[in-house]
């Protein structure tokens, strides 16, 4: 096995990943969709403040915006590639770095 070969894809590899974190944390994309689960429109605001002023019963589905849910087939199979992809790099990375391990320990 030509080590210095595996340590080259492996660093290669592990820039990339890096890249991709990093563009994506750099758009704000997590933040934006956890920002839409937590905020309310003025709308949603105006409506909550009338009722309490109004002492009317609050239920907090009266104000939070539906979810749409686009599952449909082929997103379906996207997430089911994508699991598979991942127990194969989560396998491929843990027997890339047992033998490294093996290679650093024994001489």
């Amino acid at each position: 096995m030509n080590y210095k070969k595996m340590a080259e894809f492996s660093f290669i590899l592990l820039v990339i990943l890096f890249l991709g974190l990093y563009i994506s944390q750099m758009t704000g994309y997590y933040e934006y969709t956890e920002s839409k689960k937590t905020t309310l429109t003025e709308d949603a605001i105006e409506r909550f403040e009338q009722d309490i002023a109004e002492g009317k019963e609050i239920d907090t589905t009266n104000y939070l915006q539906e979810q749409t849910d686009y599952n449909n087939a082929i997103s379906s199979l996207g997430l089911k590639v994508s699991s598979w992809i991942e127990k194969g790099f989560n396998k491929a990375m843990n027997g890339l770095f047992n033998e490294l391990s093996k290679a650093i320990s024994n001489p």
